[in-house]
C-alpha cells in the first residue's frame, strides 16, 4: 500500500469527483484524537458524499446514509492535510484528513452499498 497527498489546491474538485466514485460505498469513519485516541464516528454507512470550499479554506463535511433517520454529517474542522490510501493494484482504499490540531479522520471503504443492505432499517 501506498498514500498519495492530494494538494490543497486540487481538494475542491478532488472531492467532487471522489464522492461521484464512492458514491453509495460503505465506509467506516475513525477519528484519531491526540488526547482521546481512537473513537469510531460511524460504521457501515453508505457515502453520501464529501464536500470543501471551492478555495479549500474552512470545515470538510462528510455526508454519509441514506435517509433522514440513518444520516451523519460529520465537519472536519482547520483540515491541514489530506491523503489517500491506494492498494499495490491503485485502487482507493481509505482517505485520511489531518487537523490543524493534529487530529486525524480516517474514511476506510468496504464496498458498494446495495439496496438489501438498507431493507427494514
Amino acid at each position: 500500500m501506498r498514500n498519495r497527498l492530494v494538494p490543497r489546491s486540487e481538494w475542491f474538485r478532488f472531492f467532487d469527483e471522489f464522492s461521484r466514485r464512492h458514491s453509495g460505498w460503505l465506509v467506516t469513519v475513525r477519528v484519531l484524537h491526540p488526547s482521546f485516541g481512537s473513537q469510531v464516528e460511524a460504521r457501515d454507512l453508505p457515502l453520501a458524499g464529501i464536500v470543501s470550499r471551492a478555495d479549500a479554506s474552512g470545515p470538510i463535511s462528510l455526508h454519509l446514509g441514506t435517509t433522514a433517520e440513518r444520516n451523519i454529517e460529520h465537519e472536519i474542522p482547520s483540515p491541514r492535510q489530506i491523503w489517500v490510501e491506494l492498494s499495490d493494484q491503485g485502487a482507493e482504499e481509505a482517505l485520511g484528513v489531518m487537523s490543524e490540531d493534529g487530529t486525524k479522520t480516517i474514511v476506510e471503504f468496504r464496498v458498494r452499498a446495495l439496496p438489501e443492505d438498507f431493507a427494514g432499517r
